[in-house]
């Protein structure tokens, strides 16, 4: 069996979803593992926030030593983690469950002669909300503004700059993630 195999399959069985496998030098195995989220429907709301603790990342430790051993993969040390506030957006799930967000994109071409109105054609970053975009697909929005400095003086009159959105496919991504944006007022502020 494969590495990626033995990993799914452990961390699978034990109920929590893998993230990611990254083999780093010095011999270090890196598994993200993150809590299942299922699709909120009429009969169940969606869930309440939940994240993952350190005795989660123990239990899933414990358990892929003896199943890496079994299977004589070659490791120095392992580390079992969870996402963190710049988790990785990889499949279709990820785009559902965090629709609404603010992420960070980079596509893999720039976007060419397509690009309209204030973006440079040459532009491959981009933050904003995700939202679903009309014809199906997703769409990433955003205003290009200069961040206000504290004490900084802004006039009512100022027009707040043009909405952009930007429409993509996921094979158009190279990658995408969360952006790590920290709130210090609480979790419950928004």
């Amino acid at each position: 069996m494969s590495l990626q195999q033995i990993v799914e399959q452990t961390v699978t069985g034990l109920g929590y979803d893998l993230v990611e496998i990254a083999r780093c030098p010095g011999g270090l195995l890196r598994i993200t593992i993150d809590l299942p989220w299922r699709t909120p429907s009429a009969d169940a709301p969606a869930q309440s926030e939940q994240y993952v603790t350190v005795e989660d990342c123990e239990k899933v430790t414990r358990q892929l030593q003896f199943a890496l051993e079994v299977d004589a993969v070659q490791y120095q040390r392992l580390e079992v983690s969870s996402p963190g506030i710049d988790r990785p957006l990889r499949h279709e799930q990820d785009f559902v469950r965090f629709e609404g967000e603010v992420i960070d994109l980079t596509l893999k071409q720039p976007m060419g002669a397509a690009a309209a109105g204030q973006v440079s054609p040459l532009r491959k970053k981009f933050r904003g909300t995700l939202e679903r975009a009309e014809g199906g697909g997703w769409q990433i929005t955003w205003r290009d503004e200069a961040p206000v400095k504290p004490g900084q003086r802004v006039s009512a009159k100022r027009a707040p700059a043009p909405l952009q959105a930007l429409g993509f496919a996921l094979d158009e991504l190279k990658e995408a993630r969360l952006a790590p944006i920290v709130n210090f007022k609480g979790r419950g502020a928004r």
